[in-house]
């Protein structure tokens, strides 16, 4: 029963009870057309009774089923009886259920990713701690009989205890992120400038992986609008990332080219590459493949999750393309910060 006509009911039943009143106070009236009278008002009244009982009794059936979905049964849903009183309600407890489904399922896998990064993390941390204890002890025990060999496990500990730092600043930068606590102060920047500053810092590291550069940086400005630190950082884990597992290739590319009122920065290297099966999964917490996962490589897992993250939160976006022993590439795009927002900055 509609709403109009539940108006209609209790609008005639109002006329029936008035009339009958007014009429038996003004008027005599016959045995006959007070049975009418009578009969008319006690009818109204039933189809009044049994609409609110029709309405009290779908409440209780909303009720239930809202219970039921708050207790886990979220795939629960409640069908329309064509009663406009109850619609709009029906309809907004079924949009609260599907709301309540989905929050279920995001909490569901974002209990399964922390414990698979949780069990990530015990293994990446437990290894190289238990390699460092053992130098250590070695060391403490005169076990290293020369010089050199002292020398050399001195060597040793340095170096995994800086991977395992990088590792554990990786993992809090991520957790910051997740949490959306690490500020983004946008800002016009010259993107092909700040990349030329990056890879004079990685120099070093080039010399020492025996890569060489093939730069193609425009030589105008590149100006987005983005924060400079996750610009950097991004920038800097995507060239990490191609001299840990590129480096066979012996050749680091960069370039930059303006695509549609956006810019994008290409870093690729020519390495064994990214599987089909794994070109999707480079950018999941954690994840390496099985090639990478030698101690000497120091990867932590979370660069490319890292520079993702980094990339979205700039307004902008990171892809993985490879050709297996052939090319492969990063390519981050970001929208162009155009001469006139620049004007209008300033």
């Amino acid at each position: 029963m509609n709403r109009d006509a539940v108006l209609m009911l209790s609008g005639l039943q109002l006329i029936i009870g008035a009339g009958a009143l007014a009429l038996e106070y003004y008027t005599s009236l016959s045995h006959g057309s007070r049975m009418w009278l009578f009969a008319a008002f006690v009818f109204t009244s039933i189809l009044v009774l049994v609409n609110q009982y029709q309405i009290r009794s779908k409440q209780k059936s909303i009720a239930s089923e809202l219970h039921r979905a708050v207790n886990g049964e979220g795939k629960r849903r409640m069908l329309s009886k064509g009663n406009v009183l109850l619609d709009e309600i029906v309809f907004a407890a079924n949009d609260l259920m599907e709301q309540l489904e989905n929050v279920k399922i995001d909490a569901q896998r974002s209990q399964a990713a922390r414990k698979s990064l949780l069990s990530s993390i015990s293994h990446d941390i437990r290894t190289p701690l238990t390699s460092m204890i053992g130098y250590v002890d070695a060391l403490k025990d005169d076990i290293a009989s020369t010089e050199e060999e002292r020398s050399d496990y001195m060597d040793i500990l340095s170096r995994k205890s800086k991977d395992l730092k990088k590792m554990i600043d990786e993992m809090f930068t991520m957790a910051k992120l997740d949490a959306d606590e690490m500020p983004m102060q946008a800002e016009p920047l010259d993107l092909a400038e700040l990349t030329r500053e990056i890879l004079i810092e990685f120099m070093p590291s080039l010399k020492k992986a025996e890569m060489d550069l093939n730069i193609q940086l425009p030589d105008y400005s590149c100006f987005v609008m983005a924060d400079r630190l996750s610009i950097h950082r991004l920038i800097s884990n995507l060239i990490q990332n191609s001299i840990q597992y590129g480096h066979e290739g012996g050749v680091l590319g960069i370039e930059m080219a303006r695509c549609h009122n956006n810019f994008q920065l290409t870093v690729w290297d020519q390495g064994p590459g990214i599987s089909e099966n794994e070109l999707n999964l480079v950018f999941e917490r954690m994840y390496r493949s099985d090639h990478s996962r030698s101690p000497v490589l120091g990867a932590s897992g979370l660069g490319l999750s890292i520079a993702r993250t980094l990339a979205e939160k700039n307004e902008g976006h990171l892809q993985a393309e490879s050709i297996p022993g052939v090319k492969t590439s990063f390519i981050f795009t970001i929208p162009e910060y155009t001469r006139v927002s620049l004007s209008q900055h300033n």
